[in-house]
Parts: structure tokens; C-alpha cells; sequence
């Protein structure tokens, strides 16, 4: 399934003389202790607690590579990677092949994505409607050029998205956009893509980057998802233990407690019972 080039090969830490800056994001424990990061799979995974600096880390390398993102704003001007971007200026890439094409896209940036291509729709649809009444006693010639521009963007959004994103549930739409953008030759920075995801979703998710890999694309991913992790080949990176270190899919805590809890889930819930009760008859 793999063995296509990576286009990111390479990412080495530059740290100031006087040592890292105090805050966010270099407090973060694998932070602080980051070393120089090989990229030799097309798909790595970012796994750890919520808080080991997974996000951060990816974050960081968004604003690295100047990635697209999804809505407006980008990942200069987004003010809630201003932690990523002082953390990206120690970084330095080394790059197989650059690529300037792709995705950066944070489970929480979709939700907002949806609603913006709905409003820019309906926004669209409302100007065109109101020509009718500017072009009155105007030639059909003149009120047909006049509505070309919103034709073309609106048959765009149809041609990317169909009936659009908000007709769909959640789940759905996310496979919808990621069709849309996986195109050839990019680099993918995802971060809890499995957020809008069902298992069976998850399992087209994968479908669709196996798709995108055939055709040289490279993913970057930070995951909670069992399912997810699973991609054949793919290397995963663990973010716990304070320091940045390659795990066995087999070995991963997520794994195994998935797999314990589905094997046994009454005696799970029952010891999950018992501790609530012991917690509170000490308190």
C-alpha cells in the first residue's frame, strides 16, 4: 500500500541560546524535549492524553510549511495559532519534495467551515435573486453578464460539494469536504479528523487517504482513534511519558484498553460502579 516518497522528510528544532521561552507552548513537557523528527512513513499519527502537546506540535508545523487551511483565515493571521507560530519560527524543515498543496484542519475549524460556505450560499443566492430587480428595463444581455459571477462561484461550490456541506449530517459532510480537498501531491495536517466520525465513517476516512496516498499524498495526524491508527505502514509517535517516542500500534494504550473494554464491558462498568461508590462513601 505504501512506498510513495514523503514530501516532509525532516523537522529539527532550533533553540535559542538562552533556552526555551517561558508560557505555552514550550511549558509543554515533549516540547521542551523535542529532538530532531523523521518523517519515513506517508502517514504519521500523533497519540497521547489530552494536554501531552500532540495538537501543539501540529500546530506548530502548520504554520511551518504556511499549510491552507479550510476557512479564512490562515494559519498567519489565525489568532489562535499565535503560540504555533512562535513555536514554528524554531523550526526548521527538509523536504523531499516541497509542496505547496494540501490541508491544515482542526476538528473545532470544520464546524465553522460548514457554517461559513452555508452563509456564503445563501449570500450568493440573495444577490442573485435581487439582480432581476437592479437590471429592470436593462437588456437580458447586460443582466445576463451581471450574473455570471455568482453563477460561476455558486457552480463551483456545487461542483466541490453538491447540494452543499449543511445538507448533509456531520459525518457525512466531513467525507464530503475530505473528497473534495484530498487532491494529488499534498501534504496533510489533520487533527482529530475522527471527531465528526462514526466507526464506519472512520473506516471511509481511511479509504480516502489510501486514496489520496496512491496519488502521492502524505498525512500528518493527531488521533485519539484506534480505528485510525491502524493505516498499515503507518508510523505513530507517542506523546506521553514527557518525551516524543515511535510505539507499536499493539502497544498503545488506546489500543488495549479499547480492546479490554469491548471484550468485557460488564466487568468494566461494573468496576467503574464500584469506584464511584467507594468515592462517595468517603466523601
Amino acid at each position: 500500500m505504501l512506498g510513495h516518497m514523503v514530501h516532509l522528510q525532516r523537522l529539527r528544532v532550533e533553540r535559542p541560546s538562552d533556552d526555551w521561552p517561558d508560557g505555552y507552548p514550550f511549558n509543554v513537557p515533549v516540547i521542551r524535549a523535542l529532538e530532531p523528527l523523521a518523517f519515513t512513513s506517508e502517514v504519521t499519527f500523533f497519540v497521547g492524553e489530552n494536554g501531552s502537546g500532540k495538537s501543539a506540535l501540529l500546530e506548530a508545523i502548520a504554520c511551518a510549511v504556511n499549510a491552507i487551511t479550510a476557512g479564512s483565515e490562515s494559519v498567519k493571521t489565525d489568532p489562535t495559532l499565535a503560540p504555533a507560530r512562535a513555536l514554528a519560527r524554531h523550526f526548521r524543515l527538509s523536504w523531499t519534495k516541497r509542496t505547496n498543496r494540501g490541508l491544515f484542519l482542526r476538528a473545532e475549524d470544520f464546524f465553522g467551515y460548514v457554517k461559513h460556505m452555508a452563509q456564503t450560499r445563501a449570500e450568493l443566492e440573495q444577490d442573485l435573486a435581487g439582480l432581476d430587480e437592479a437590471y429592470k428595463g436593462r437588456s437580458a444581455e447586460a443582466l445576463g453578464w451581471a450574473r455570471v459571477p455568482y453563477m460561476r462561484e455558486l457552480g463551483e461550490m456545487k461542483r466541490r460539494y453538491g447540494r452543499g456541506l449543511d445538507a448533509y449530517s456531520h459525518g457525512e459532510s466531513f467525507i464530503e469536504f475530505a473528497q473534495a480537498r484530498f487532491v494529488p501531491n499534498g501534504l496533510y495536517l489533520l487533527d482529530e479528523p475522527e471527531a465528526a466520525l462514526s466507526p464506519k465513517r472512520q473506516l471511509a476516512f481511511l479509504a480516502l487517504m489510501m486514496q489520496a496516498i496512491s496519488r502521492g499524498g502524505q498525512f500528518i495526524v493527531a488521533t485519539h482513534s484506534p480505528i485510525l491508527m491502524a493505516y498499515p505502514g503507518a508510523v505513530i509517535f507517542s506523546f506521553d511519558d514527557a518525551h516524543l517516542h515511535p510505539v507499536a500500534y499493539d502497544e498503545l494504550e488506546h489500543v488495549w484498553l479499547t480492546r479490554s473494554f469491548l471484550n468485557k464491558p460488564e466487568q468494566w462498568l461494573n468496576h467503574l460502579i464500584e469506584e464511584s461508590d467507594q468515592t462517595d462513601t468517603e466523601a
